[in-house]
């Protein structure tokens, strides 16, 4: 039997976060996911460059890739520099997507990555989550409600 997995996953640095995405998707499951990088484009994480404001992942062939990810190119890497937006493969098991690739063709979900950051250990990962798109509407709720529940804890704080 596996072990279960950790709730919240173990984030020592965190160097590129996708915020607007808690804004525009409503979030259904998350995932840690490895992400398969060259020597250079490590390094140019390592000093917290990287952007995946627009990236997406999708499945494709049994596997899945991290489309639109910026990472810059290392200042000392001559020629065996990388590609800044070229798609990167992301770690997964086969049952996990398995799942993505369900939710995503019947469901009518998006995979999003979250962040990108170095575990305790030392390696690269992504937070990646299946998530629904939000309409206007959705998000003017969400926002009354998370305005709400802000509210409610100042006042339980001041008369609680």
């Amino acid at each position: 039997m596996a072990r279960p997995r950790p709730e919240a996953f173990d984030k020592r640095k965190i160097v590129a976060e996708n915020r607007r995405a808690r804004y525009d998707y409503a979030i259904e499951d998350k995932y840690e996911a490895g992400i398969a990088l060259t020597g250079t484009e490590v390094k140019s994480l390592r000093f917290g460059e990287g952007s995946i404001a627009e990236s997406y992942a999708e499945v494709k062939e049994g596997e899945v890739w991290l489309i639109n990810a910026n990472i810059p190119e290392f200042s000392h890497g001559n020629r065996f520099n990388h590609e800044p937006k070229r798609a990167r493969k992301l770690l997964l098991t086969a049952r996990e997507i398995n799942k993505m690739f369900g939710a995503v063709a019947r469901q009518g979900m998006t995979l999003v990555p979250l962040s990108i950051y170095f575990n305790g250990r030392g390696r690269a990962k992504v937070e990646l989550a299946i998530a629904k798109g939000r309409k206007a509407h959705d998000k003017r709720e969400h926002e009354r409600e998370k305005d709400w529940k802000k509210e409610q804890g100042r006042l339980m704080r001041q008369h609680g």
